[in-house]
């Protein structure tokens, strides 16, 4: 009973939201109008280890509007019950208030609630505390890593890669630095918290409802159905909301405390302290080829930064057991523990990082053996996947290269380094591959067919600014022959169906299923109606050859024949028809399922001074089925930014003496604004994926990032000579 194709899917539709955007009516958390609310204001520990001996509260209790000052001393315990629905870093979370224990520069100790945000910034700053500090241990390099591995990231290995090594025609050892990075979404975090009785309302900034919902109930030791979240709008998050902090906690603690509703909002200075980070990484690699360029080994050694009270985990082994047909690989990965607040997975988590290994040392590898570095990567292209031996849905990495290729104009350069110039600027372009995993995850839908011929679709899913509103409502329409205008998408609210978090690029592939297949069972429910209903114009038609199109039944092949959905339900005298939905990924897939990229950049370097410029950058994906091309292009757009930013600028600098985050302001942690973005431009392959998903996606948010860094680097190579192995690339490396 497939309905025919639609006009909606496919189409570059702008986004359903942006007019509640661009006039401001879109409410993000912060903005919520709550009655009788008042404000909430944390305060920061000032050392990175020891403990709390004394704080201070008398002079900011005094102040005009105070209504409390919380700290460890007067905090109810809270229950803090194990919670397998949220992510599982092994360890025990951070708990607010509960004890005077320090174990991160930036920790909460202290929270001002008072009837206006200014009273509780001042008497925030009035209260004293008193610790008995310890010497922290906050560099990755200088530290030891916890003895054997992780228990998420066993060691790997396939052949033996030693002996591999030892025999290779040549060998190449390299060791890589990766800096710190910060999520800097353009909303800050922020949480609303309102108790009815034991009954508990968060408007809370985050990409998962469900997770916040059962992180708040197992805090609180209270049945998650008390437990409503709402979160209708996300100014940007990056992955960092993907986890309920500790502010959500404290703003539903400061709530029951005073009997109000309290709002909390973190600075920007707070965003560098308790809600994650990509991790610092020292990574080495050995690679050995033939002298044609085939890899006949690899080895990698990782190691991490996280904190001592967790044990952060992110998929950085999987680029180098699949990416490139290496016989003989082994892998290692470490954790260093550190006095510090736990890392977040951030845009491309793991994939990035070790992105940037792999791809500059290809790089490096194809220039020591005079091949084109498409070429040497191309001659390493696996059959299958070579950790599992199973065939790919689909990989369309040489069509990326080749398109790419020409696109750019890559075969016009000189391969040469340090070979093409500008006046001053010494002109480079590079080239790095990206891949991503089709990561799926169980969701649900509800749809509602009102008797005026409008429907409502809702999930308890997350737009972050990716444009779900959008893509499930071009999704709605089709499966339901209606137009778009008919179609409104309501997401965000932990009473709707559950959904997965919207991270790991999953969420069009998962949710955008439920609906359709939800979408999917109402269109038939109409169409069962209507062939079954002796007054319908479709009466006694196979179901089979009835489709719906702009919102009318009709017989497939015959237009004249058939009623609207409008007609069908007035004379049935229905207000409504409605159906539920779900997509469950399979459990053991048959196929090795990933999203692939080819990234080009070039890049202008002063001779003199070492300053790095991009010039332009394309990207080519292999990405399946492209649900909303206008949304795809942006994706592709930020998420070479971000590479940008984290190629050339983005890093965190730790005053390793006390823990403190120098930089902790967009002032001094610099990412690319409008002057830094050149030519930027996104193609994605024709094609879908129905091995992957039911509607034929496959990951793109976390994929338009990988591979971006290490493409830039190689473009300054090329342009110097110089081969820089730490990000972010800094004149002082150039010079």
């Amino acid at each position: 009973m497939s309905q025919q194709p639609q006009a909606a899917v496919g189409a570059p539709l702008s986004r359903v939201d942006g007019r509640l955007k661009v006039t401001g009516q879109a409410k993000y958390a912060a903005d919520h109008d709550i009655d009788g609310v008042v404000h909430a204001v944390i305060l920061n520990s000032t050392i990175a280890r020891g403990r709390i001996t004394g704080i201070d509260t008398r002079a900011a209790e005094a102040q005009r509007g105070v209504l409390k000052v919380i700290t460890h001393r007067n905090a109810p315990k809270l229950a803090y019950r194990d919670n397998p629905v949220t992510f599982p870093f092994p360890g025990r979370r951070l708990r607010a208030f509960q004890d005077d224990a320090v174990q991160f520069f930036g920790q909460p100790v202290a929270v001002v609630v008072a009837t206006t945000l200014e009273a509780a910034q001042h008497a925030a700053d009035l209260i004293d505390v008193s610790y008995d500090a310890e010497e922290p241990a906050t560099d990755l390099t200088r530290s030891p890593a916890e003895d054997g591995p992780p228990p998420f990231a066993q060691p790997y290995s396939r052949g033996d890669a030693q002996e591999a090594l030892g025999s290779a025609d040549v060998r190449m050892e390299m060791t890589f630095r990766l800096s710190r990075n910060h999520h800097n979404p353009m909303e800050t975090h922020a949480t609303i918290a309102r108790w009815d009785g034991d009954k508990l309302t968060l408007w809370d900034k985050t990409q998962w409802v469900i997770g916040a919902q059962n992180e708040a109930a197992a805090a609180f030791g209270i049945p998650p159905a008390n437990v409503r979240v709402l979160s209708p709008f996300v100014g940007g998050a990056f992955g960092n909301a993907l986890r309920t902090w500790p502010h959500v906690v404290i703003a539903a603690l400061a709530a029951r405390e005073v009997g109000r509703p309290v709002k909390l909002a973190l600075t920007r200075r707070q965003m560098y302290f308790t809600v994650g980070y990509r991790p610092a990484y020292e990574y080495k690699l050995r690679l050995g080829s033939t002298r044609r360029g085939r890899l006949t080994a690899m080895t990698h050694e990782m190691k991490y930064e996280t904190s001592r009270y967790e044990k952060f985990w992110e998929a950085n082994q999987a680029l180098g057991q699949m990416l490139y047909a290496v016989p003989n690989v082994s892998q290692n990965v470490q954790i260093v523990p550190l006095d510090v607040s736990t890392p977040m997975w951030m845009r491309g988590p793991g994939y990035g990082s070790a992105a940037f290994v792999i791809e500059t040392a290809m790089d490096e590898l194809a220039y020591r053996l005079g091949i084109d570095p498409i070429e040497l990567r191309l001659r390493n292209e696996p059959g299958e996947d070579p950790s599992t031996q199973q065939p790919f849905s689909t990989r369309r990495l040489r069509e990326c290269f080749r398109v790419g290729a020409r696109e750019f104009g890559w075969h016009r350069r000189n391969p040469k380094p340090r070979s093409t110039r500008d006046g001053d600027w010494l002109i480079g372009t590079g080239v790095a591959t990206g891949c991503y995993d089709v990561f799926l995850g169980r969701a649900n839908a509800h749809a509602r067919l009102d008797a005026d011929g409008t429907v409502v679709v809702q999930s308890a899913t997350h737009d972050v600014g990716t444009g779900t509103y959008t893509s499930m409502t071009q999704i709605a329409a089709d499966a339901l022959g209606l137009p778009v205008r008919n179609v409104e998408f309501r997401l965000g609210d932990s009473t709707m169906p559950p959904a997965p978090p919207q991270g790991a690029s999953q969420t069009t592939a998962s949710v955008g299923s439920a609906v359709q297949d939800t979408c999917d069972k109402l269109r038939q429910q109409a169409i069962t109606l209507a062939v079954e209903d002796e007054r319908s114009p479709l009466h006694g038609v196979d179901a089979d050859d009835v489709v719906v199109r702009g919102g009318r039944l009709h017989v497939k092949g015959n237009a004249a024949r058939g009623e609207t959905y409008r007609q069908l339900l007035a004379r049935n005298n229905r207000t409504h028809l409605e159906a539920r939905g779900s997509y469950t990924p399979e459990e053991n897939s048959r196929f090795s399922m990933y999203g692939y990229a080819a990234i080009f950049a070039e890049v202008a370097v002063d001779a003199r001074l070492g300053l790095v410029r991009m010039r332009r950058m394309l990207g080519v994906y292999d990405a399946g089925r492209i649900i909303s091309p206008k949304l795809a292009e942006s994706q592709a757009i930020g998420g070479m930014v971000g590479g940008m930013g984290a190629a050339l600028l983005e890093h965190t600098v730790t005053d390793h003496r006390d823990g403190r985050i120098v930089n902790a302001n967009l002032a001094d942690y610099l990412v690319p604004v409008h002057a830094d973005i050149p030519d930027v431009k996104a193609v994605y392959l024709d094609g879908e994926d129905y091995r992957a998903d039911p509607i034929g996606v496959k990951s793109l948010g976390e994929l338009v990032q990988i591979g971006v860094a290490p493409a830039i680097a190689n473009a300054v190579f090329h342009a110097t000579g110089r081969r820089v192995r730490e990000l972010p690339i800094t004149a002082e490396a150039l010079l």
